[in-house]
């Protein structure tokens, strides 16, 4: 397949060795990337998650993970400038206006980054229930791109002889 048939959502890197997650707050999305990812990947991937700007941790992200036997810790939000290490060779971007910011922060460097829309739980209204609803949607939706982009394909890769 040609580098320009590729979906924009498909790394090009064979076996990253470095992945930040990126969302605007680092409140829900990109905290709930990293968790995902630090259980379905290799542990010697050194995973990380930021957001364009610090936000508020949210209890829901904590609730909704839980049910998959997964821990959030004490995640406390921030943002790309925060983190101590900035060497990636991966970023996956989770909204729109991380994606600009880690196309503007990486400019000059070698890194690859790729956009995986993901939806905002927070725009959901209503009861406790369809608010957590969407939170699962989001993690489901989360589980899912980090099983089929990422995890299988590194399995596929291992087991190629």
């Amino acid at each position: 397949m040609e580098a320009m048939d590729q979906p924009p959502f498909e790394t090009h890197i064979e076996r990253p060795n470095a992945i930040l997650f990126v969302c605007g707050m680092n409140a829900i999305r990109s905290p709930m990337a990293e968790v995902i990812a630090k259980h379905l990947l290799p542990h010697d991937i050194y995973i990380q998650s930021g957001g364009v700007k610090a936000g508020e941790a949210d209890p829901f992200v904590g609730v909704v993970l839980e049910e998959l036997g997964l821990e959030l810790k004490r995640h406390t939000p921030r943002t790309m400038e925060d983190l101590e290490d900035d060497f990636f060779d991966l970023i996956v971007t989770l909204a729109p206006e991380a994606h600009h910011a880690a196309l503007e922060l990486t400019r000059s460097n070698a890194v690859e980054v790729i956009y995986w829309p993901t939806p905002d739980p927070t725009v959901e209204t209503g009861s406790r229930e369809l608010r957590l609803e969407a939170y699962r949607g989001v993690r489901d939706r989360l589980w899912s791109m980090i099983d089929e982009r990422l995890a299988r394909r590194l399995r596929r890769r291992a087991q190629t002889p």
